[in-house]
């Protein structure tokens, strides 16, 4: 696994504003290790003082690292945004994982990383 560079955008996808959720236990992790935070999720949350955006198609920013929250059903929809995204890499989170996205994504030349990103970040693998 390479590391993303420090103040590098992660989209979190499927982020969540309750504190017990792990992606929201993501978005607050990422910003404690320097990375800027992009919740994703249809309704917008801020999570963590982080303002949400409602889809992927909304990010501006360019994203190195696109981590994903969401069951494969909702991910599988994704693909399309997530090309346009163009992120270095994409981590599925345990639960979340989607073998035939994942497949698709690497065939386009993305990283794809099955693992937990609070424990890639706290491993020093992120």
């Amino acid at each position: 696994m390479t590391r993303a560079a420090e103040h590098s955008h992660v989209a979190v996808l499927g982020a969540s504003p309750k504190e017990e959720r792990y992606s929201f236990k993501a978005v607050r992790m990422l910003k404690e290790y320097d990375h800027r935070p992009i919740p994703v999720h249809p309704a917008g949350h801020t999570v963590d003082g982080v303002p949400g955006l409602k889809s992927l198609a909304d990010i501006t920013e360019s994203v190195d690292t696109l981590t994903v929250y969401v069951s494969e059903k909702i991910s599988s929809g994704e693909l399309d945004s997530i090309l346009k995204l163009k992120p270095r890499r994409v981590v599925f989170n345990p639960g979340a994982e989607n073998v035939e996205l994942a497949r698709k994504l690497a065939g386009e030349g993305i990283e794809v990383v099955e693992a937990c990103t609070l424990v890639m970040l706290k491993t020093d693998q992120f």
